[in-house]
């Protein structure tokens, strides 16, 4: 094989490897209102042989998805959430139960706050 065809090739991978990175990367949240929705989320991550598994902490439901969609799989399941479970009013983000009881409170502070729920959640 010549240089510029070896040189090439690692070039590809590295082309390659970058982008496979950047598509498996989640969508960036905000710090301060996503720390306060956490608690409330019924969503965790657990280890497992082959990479991540989601677990609804509701249902006990797990799901497997690809060590690549694990991530964007996660919003997708918070976003179902936060389209039921949030309302915005006022500036006041509000958390409601299954019962449409509201359960908490958040004050939203600042324009991107308010961004980020209207662009992650759709609300």
């Amino acid at each position: 094989m010549s240089r510029k065809m070896f040189v090439g090739l690692i070039l590809i991978f590295i082309f390659l490897s970058v982008v496979a990175f950047i598509n498996a990367m989640p969508q960036h949240k905000n710090a301060r209102i996503d720390r306060a929705l956490k608690p409330y989320m019924p969503f965790t991550l657990q280890k497992r042989l082959g990479g991540l598994t989601i677990v609804n902490t509701k249902t006990g439901k797990k799901e497997e998805p690809r060590t690549d969609d694990v991530y964007k799989r996660l919003d997708q399941l918070q976003q179902q959430w936060g389209k039921k479970h949030l309302m915005v009013k006022n500036n006041i983000l509000s958390v409601v139960n299954d019962k449409n009881q509201t359960i908490k409170k958040i004050q939203i502070k600042t324009k991107k706050e308010m961004k980020f729920i209207h662009h992650f959640f759709k609300i």
